[in-house]
């Protein structure tokens, strides 16, 4: 079985070997076998942190990224578990989504209406502040 060490594995990865070592004090790699005290990789090591750049890329915290991994029935298919977490996470896309389309809507009210010569004039916050 090939070994690899932590600078081949970020070589390999596309990713810094400081992220290698984050993702295992952060519990999502599992610690690697030390050889004279430097870490030793098995290759599947390539393939748990391709899962875990997918799922930064979705919008995954580490700690969702941990749930993936471990927070389940051993058994339970990974399909299962990417569809739980992957629910739980559009919620939260959404609700994302929803804030940034008012803020946008405010910039752009702002942009269009604002003609104040001083803050304590403003009529953009006179109306924000009468309907609070």
């Amino acid at each position: 079985m090939e070994e690899l060490t932590i600078s081949q594995v970020a070589r390999r990865a596309g990713i810094r070997p400081s992220a290698i070592r984050y993702y295992e004090s952060s519990g999502v790699l599992p610690t690697p076998r030390r050889t004279s005290g430097r870490r030793r990789y098995d290759t599947s090591v390539l393939q748990r942190l391709t899962v875990i750049q997918l799922a930064q890329e979705a919008g995954f915290t580490i700690a969702e990224i941990k749930r993936l991994f471990y927070d389940f029935e051993a058994n339970l298919p990974a399909s299962a578990r990417w569809q739980a977490l992957a629910k739980h996470k559009l919620a939260e896309v959404d609700a994302l989504i929803a804030r940034a389309q008012r803020m946008k809507r405010l910039l752009e009210e702002c942009l269009l209406r604002c003609q104040c010569l001083s803050l304590d004039e403003c009529a953009l916050l006179s109306a924000v502040h009468s309907s609070a």
